[in-house]
């Protein structure tokens, strides 16, 4: 499991020219490549010999997806308990997914999702940046994520508004009611900024009056969407970007976690059948 490089970038939508000059609208293009899932290449049958240990994890993890199926939480499953040949066979056959996330409150915390959707890498760095600590973790999202994205969070300080601010205000004060009449199982709200007319100034002074909360998440899908907690609870930066890193849509979203960050219903059906067919080549 690697250190992603995640970064948010929070620029407006581009700009257009007020009046019809003759020149031809141009549009971003949009992403024309989507990461799909990869099979692993999974060990031939006389190399999983001594792997009792890691095909235990995996029948556990199995035993998960169908509890989340179900409606059902999980639990963490941890690794400490198996050498070195069962964790390098666990990570053969699991891999790397679409979505990774750190913590800028602990600079440990190292979060990758493995190559079925729902199932992910959670582990703790030691200071010379190898893993200390390692689990697999069946949930939406993991709940460290969940605990850590607006903990310890303080308004950001009254900043008076700049010379130049169109529209700003309104849309902090929206985002102010709606964190603050936030409650669990909320449907998600969405202020699409690339629709507003907003200047750099507007976007700066809102990326200022938000601040910034604790986690970052990259989903690479088509193009990647970057996903960035505010200091304002449950108010997220989500932003898209297609193959050429050109900004395509601009949003804060007031949810608990943004969907593009979250595994759904069908994606734990899904990876569950994808568990079983592996199992199954593996006996």
């Amino acid at each position: 499991m690697h250190d992603a490089d995640i970064q948010v970038i929070r620029i407006g939508p581009g700009s257009q020219p007020a009046e019809d000059d003759g020149s031809e609208l141009e549009y971003l293009p949009m992403p024309h490549e989507m990461a799909t899932y990869r099979p692993a290449l999974l060990p031939e049958r006389e190399e999983i010999a001594g792997m009792e240990a890691g095909l235990r994890v995996l029948r556990d993890i199995g035993e998960q997806l169908a509890a989340c199926c179900a409606g059902a939480a999980a639990r963490p499953i941890a690794l400490a308990q198996l050498d070195d040949a069962n964790r390098r066979f666990l990570h053969q056959v699991l891999g790397e997914g679409e979505v990774s996330a750190r913590s800028t409150r602990d600079e440990r915390l190292r979060v990758q999702e493995t190559r079925l959707a729902g199932v992910w890498w959670v582990g703790l760095a030691a200071q010379d940046q190898t893993l200390a600590r390692q689990s697999l973790e069946v949930a939406d999202v993991p709940a460290a994520l969940r605990s850590l994205a607006f903990a310890n969070v303080a308004p950001a300080p009254g900043i008076a508004p700049p010379p130049g601010i169109m529209n700003a205000l309104p849309v902090l004060a929206e985002l102010r009611e709606r964190s603050r009449a936030w409650r669990p199982g909320d449907a998600a709200h969405v202020v699409n900024l690339s629709l507003l007319p907003l200047t750099e100034t507007d976007l700066a002074y809102i990326d200022a009056s938000l601040g910034a909360g604790g986690i970052l998440m990259l989903s690479r899908g088509y193009g990647n969407c970057r996903i960035s907690a505010t200091a304002l609870p449950q108010v997220w930066w989500v932003q898209h970007f297609n193959n050429d890193e050109k900004l395509i849509l601009n949003t804060l979203v007031v949810r608990d976690v943004p969907t593009e960050a979250m595994a759904a219903a069908e994606d734990f059906a899904d990876s569950a059948e994808r568990l079983a067919g592996i199992l199954e080549a593996l006996q």
